[in-house]
């Protein structure tokens, strides 16, 4: 809290001090940045999704806008889909797509199968996409060391 000094009050008696009554915002705003800071270096972690196996190839990692935050479709082993986190059934991951379309969604679509899904699954999975309109649409893997 800030003092004002000064000679102020009755009578003009030195040395009395009065209350400032302005709100010092110095420690509102370091809170404020280091909370920046921390959700932006957080926010790109989320995008992740679901927990699989990337299978490892030697391909170039995927050219993107820093700015794009894109849908993650996330094929695991057993053959689940989930859409960022949510679990979806394959025959309802058409409409899915369609209704986030439906909303102007232009980002791109990036499907996450596990090494050991096997090959058809992913097909149906790319094949509902397509049905709904979109061809955004990348694959992702690891890439060999």
């Amino acid at each position: 809290m800030g003092m004002i000094l000064g000679s102020g009050g009755k009578g003009g008696r030195r040395g009395r001090r009065s209350l400032n009554a302005e709100i010092n915002v110095t420690p509102f705003v370091d809170v404020m940045l280091v909370l920046l800071i921390v959700f932006m270096i957080t926010a790109p972690m989320l995008v992740r999704g679901e927990d699989i196996s990337l299978p490892k190839t030697k391909s170039g990692p995927i050219q993107t806008n820093p700015d794009d935050a894109p849908l993650a479709i996330t094929i695991k082993a057993n053959g689940d889909v989930f859409i960022q986190t949510t679990q979806i059934d394959i025959a309802a991951l058409g409409a899915q797509v369609q209704a986030i379309i439906g909303e102007g969604y232009d980002k791109p679509i990036y499907v996450r199968g596990d090494e050991a899904t096997p090959y058809g699954t992913i097909m149906e999975v790319m094949a509902e996409i397509k049905a709904a309109g979109y061809t955004r649409v990348s694959l992702v893997t690891e890439q060999k060391k």
